[in-house]
């Protein structure tokens, strides 16, 4: 089994593909007026609209701008860096500025404009193990 993606269901997908874009650099691949994906290496951020939500059973099944248990995150070559580009875009969505946690990454966490929690983060160290 491989993990693929997350998805985020949004109300408004343009701003949130917008948004993307901008922090990560990346240009997003856009399907129908209602689905765009992502691509990285490893996973694909996937984001919908509320329109494809009728697809899995109905407007219940998941609520836009609503998420309270997930981050959302990127690995980063220097997220001291990163920080340095995005400071200006961030603003107020800035949750806390770079710094060392104590697994050992350095982290930049924020909200992307639907209020999902996003970590932008640079391992210090190889761990045994990584790959």
């Amino acid at each position: 089994m491989n993990f693929a993606s997350v998805r985020i269901i949004t109300a408004d997908i343009k701003p949130l593909v917008r948004f993307y874009e901008q922090v990560t650099g990346r240009s997003i691949t856009h399907y129908t007026e209602d689905f765009a994906e992502l691509h990285t290496p490893t996973a694909t951020l996937a984001i919908a609209s509320t329109r494809t939500l009728q697809l899995f059973g109905g407007d219940n099944v998941a609520k836009p701008a609503d998420n309270h248990s997930a981050i959302i995150e990127f690995r980063v070559d220097d997220v001291d860096a990163e920080y340095g580009k995005l400071v200006d875009i961030l603003g107020e969505m800035v949750i806390q500025k770079p710094t060392t946690m104590p697994w050992g990454n350095r982290s930049l966490l924020f909200r992307d404009p639907d209020g999902n929690l996003v970590n932008f983060f640079t391992p210090l160290s190889t761990s045994p193990g990584e790959i």
